[in-house]
């Protein structure tokens, strides 16, 4: 065992509770939507922020703990960290940027900068650009000095806040690769903090989501792609999410009865015919069906409303009806083609009641 947190912040109107627990070769991500609260996290295991309650342990050292007003500061942390922002000393050199961790620590000179030259070096930043300042270095360039500096003193705790987020396309292109290389060959713990679904999803082995402050969800990335527990979950790992009452509707089958409409399931069969509250039913967007007229057919549940959306997703769609309930479809491009799709258009959806799946509270 790595890390193990369980802090309180109140920053303004913004109150923070989190609990993470990170194993050393493991990378967990903290992901959630602006202003949940993660990089206030960041701060505080970084320990430039004391938490208003709970504790910080890395490596059976306790680093916070408010009970006895334990506080570690930040340059006696074995944590190395990358700011949203990067946070590059603006007069120092790339390479003075990276060793100063080292010269914080009493290396010598002529050391730190030897090893802040190879590393530098292994992370594919240009040997000829070293002694330029963070000013007149590109975003990929930036981010390869401020990747090195958190690695320099081999921390045991590595804290990437938005690594990606500042950079443009064509930069965030060629530095996911460093940084997925970088947590695969970090021994310790590693916490990626992100809004990007595609990051948190591609380079987390767990994931633990923050809304508004609080832990909503957490588990592996395909647990939360087979039960998403809330609409910003389901959103992101591109499922409809239906939160209601379940009520027995006829044999083998109840209604999933949300504010926005009602969902025909199936009925658990070791479940009493009794309503039940909590309930989350999940659907796949590919296995939602588009129609040009009311369609005809087996399936239980059919949906008429306004395609709101139509997003492009290689050379996949997705389609998102305004109906009761609001669903997303996942169809081919030809298909919208053939369909006649438009945005503000009408259209019907079918799916069939064992398509959707239960998560029962």
């Amino acid at each position: 065992m790595t890390l193990l947190a369980d802090v309180g912040l109140e920053r303004g109107p913004l109150r923070v509770r989190a609990e993470l627990e990170a194993r050393d070769g493991e990378t967990l991500a903290l992901l959630g939507p602006n202003g949940s609260g993660k990089s206030t996290v960041v701060t505080c295991l970084a320990g430039l922020l004391p938490p208003d309650t709970g504790s910080v342990v890395l490596d059976g050292r306790t680093l916070d703990d408010t009970a006895v007003g334990t506080h570690v500061a930040a340059e006696d942390r074995s944590v190395g960290v990358v700011f949203q922002d990067l946070l590059l000393f603006p007069h120092r050199s790339a390479l003075e940027n990276v060793a100063f961790p080292l010269r914080a620590r009493g290396l010598s000179a002529a050391d730190a900068r030897a090893r802040s030259d190879e590393l530098l070096e292994r992370l594919g930043f240009p040997t000829a650009r070293v002694h330029a300042r963070p000013g007149d270095l590109s975003g990929g360039e930036a981010q390869r000095v401020a990747l090195a500096r958190a690695l320099i003193h081999r921390p045991r705790l590595l804290l990437l806040d938005e690594p990606t987020s500042s950079l443009d396309v064509r930069a965030r292109s060629e530095i996911r690769p460093l940084i997925r290389s970088i947590l695969a060959g970090f021994t310790g713990a590693r916490i990626l903090v992100t809004h990007d679904p595609v990051e948190a999803l591609t380079l987390a082995h767990r994931i633990v989501v923050l809304e508004e402050g609080r832990v909503t969800q957490s588990g592996t990335p395909e647990g939360l792609r087979n039960a998403p527990h809330t609409s910003y979950v389901a959103d992101l790992v591109g499922v409809n999410l239906f939160a209601g009452r379940l009520e027995p509707l006829d044999r083998g089958t109840g209604s999933v009865v949300t504010p926005a409409g009602s969902v025909v399931v199936p009925w658990p069969e070791d479940l009493p015919s009794e309503p039940v509250d909590g309930v989350l039913a999940v659907l796949r967007p590919s296995d939602v069906v588009l129609h040009t007229s009311r369609p005809e057919g087996s399936a239980r549940n059919v949906v008429h409303g306004r395609v709101a959306e139509i997003a492009i997703e290689g050379e996949r769609a997705r389609v998102r009806l305004a109906g009761s309930p609001p669903v997303v479809a996942e169809i081919t491009i030809g298909s919208v083609g053939r369909l006649g799709l438009r945005e503000e258009g009408q259209a019907w959806a079918s799916f069939k009641a064992v398509e959707v799946s239960l998560v029962l509270p």
